[in-house]
């Protein structure tokens, strides 16, 4: 049986409201309120499913980017092909491998999400990662110069991991389950009407 993809604009909603409505509102990432204030992340669903197709997705991003100095960053949102965590990871070696040969290393680096996200050697049920859970597996494509201007302006940027650690098991679990799926019933409704 053929699973049906969510709407592209629901996608895009869903990933907006995990941005405002975690990442920022619990400074998961403490440099992303300036930029959802400033308007400049670009959110991006890729149509493929499949490897060839979502890699080719993030170089033509790259060169977006190159192009469009005043967008800071994207999401490049992946709905279908990649629900699995392993399978996903596997995307991410390779979309590392394929930025370092295109002449980009040093210019962007990635930073991953997926729904299923397991920092390594951590178990599954871990509330940690859900600082790096999101409602889709997520490419999400940096500008390496304005992360490292970011963490020079920040007091201990060494910190914010393990502050989002803390956060993430004090909250715990239950507490992000409910907010991924109030987000996803939001826009359910939203899509509805």
């Amino acid at each position: 049986m053929a699973t049906i993809q969510p709407q592209t604009q629901d996608v895009i909603t869903q990933t907006k409201a995990w941005v405002e409505q975690l990442i920022v509102k619990y400074s998961i990432c403490p440099f992303a309120r300036r930029e959802v204030d400033r308007d400049s992340i670009r959110y991006l669903v890729s149509e493929s499913s499949r490897l060839p197709g979502v890699l080719e997705d993030l170089i033509s991003e790259c060169e977006y980017l190159d192009q469009h100095p005043d967008t800071e960053t994207t999401l490049l949102i992946i709905p279908a092909g990649f629900e699995g965590f392993w399978g996903y990871l596997d995307l991410v070696d390779l979309a590392n491998e394929l930025i370092s040969q295109q002449g980009y290393e040093g210019v962007y680096q990635l930073a991953s999400f997926h729904p299923d996200y397991c920092f390594d050697g951590e178990p599954e049920d871990d509330p940690a990662n859900y600082t790096n859970r999101s409602p889709y597996p997520v490419l999400h494509i940096l500008r390496e110069a304005s992360l490292e201007q970011a963490l020079a302006s920040y007091s201990e940027p060494e910190s914010i991991p393990d502050r989002n650690i803390a956060f993430a098991r004090r909250k715990g679990r239950h507490f992000f389950t409910q907010l991924l799926a109030t987000i996803s019933r939001k826009t359910a409704h939203k899509s509805d009407n």
